[in-house]
């Protein structure tokens, strides 16, 4: 593990990443920010944990994190993260999402000619087979068609464009859907891709949480309320 807090207060990316009993997938997602350290992007890592009783903060502490603590809620997680972030520039990851080599590249170029939009990444599964291909294909066609990609497919920004549409929304469920309508369709795909974890599609087979993905999206896009899809949600 490396420290991340970076002495160069002109290294321009703060990363934020919200945790809840990540030990096993942080070590990883840490170190495939490494690049980024070596190229003096990184000002400084931020974990925004929810309560972990595992080893995330001993992990995020040995990684030189800064921690920020409070209540569970992936929303309200990232929101109190980039209250906290320092760094010109912001980069949302999920804890068990893996950034690949190439990102710092993809990201610098994005800093140069985008300033004025967010970027997502390209969505990839570590699982194998046809069913995780299909499901991250959809997400990148959706992404691109409807200018609405999820937070496992991280999410670059300026603080500036962050602060201007309001920034991530304290809620439970669907944040990163509130933040991409905020948004108003200033956001592009990167040209590299993220591999993301599948427990849960794992779980519960790839056509059934597909499925509740939509139905959950659909919901909330009728107005239900974040609180009771979540508690829905997390049954499953």
């Amino acid at each position: 593990m490396h420290g991340y807090n970076s002495p160069d207060m002109s290294a321009p990316f703060s990363i934020v990443i919200p945790t809840l009993n990540a030990a096993a997938e942080l070590p990883a997602t840490v170190n495939a920010l490494l690049p980024g350290l070596e190229m003096g992007m990184i000002r400084e890592l931020i974990i925004s944990d929810g309560g972990s009783t595992d080893d995330t903060l001993m992990i995020a502490e040995e990684a030189g994190a800064v921690i920020v603590d409070g209540p569970k809620g992936r929303g309200g997680q990232l929101h109190r993260g980039a209250k906290a972030a320092k760094g010109e520039w912001l980069l949302f990851l999920h804890a068990d999402t893996h950034l690949a080599p190439d990102w710092v590249g993809a990201a610098a170029i994005h800093r140069a000619e985008h300033p004025n939009l967010a970027a997502a990444f390209r969505l990839s599964f570590r699982a194998k087979g046809i069913a995780p291909r299909l499901v991250a294909s959809w997400a990148n066609m959706r992404s691109i068609g409807l200018n609405l990609p999820y937070g496992d497919q991280g999410l670059i920004m300026s603080r500036a464009l962050y602060d201007y549409c309001g920034g991530y929304p304290d809620q439970p469920l669907m944040e990163d859907v509130a933040l991409a309508r905020a948004l108003k369709g200033r956001i592009r795909l990167l040209d590299t891709h993220v591999a993301t974890g599948a427990e849960r599609y794992e779980k519960n087979g790839w056509l059934r949480q597909s499925l509740r993905n939509f139905a959950t999206l659909t919901r909330y896009s009728f107005g239900a309320d974040p609180e009771a899809l979540a508690a829905r949600y997390h049954k499953g």
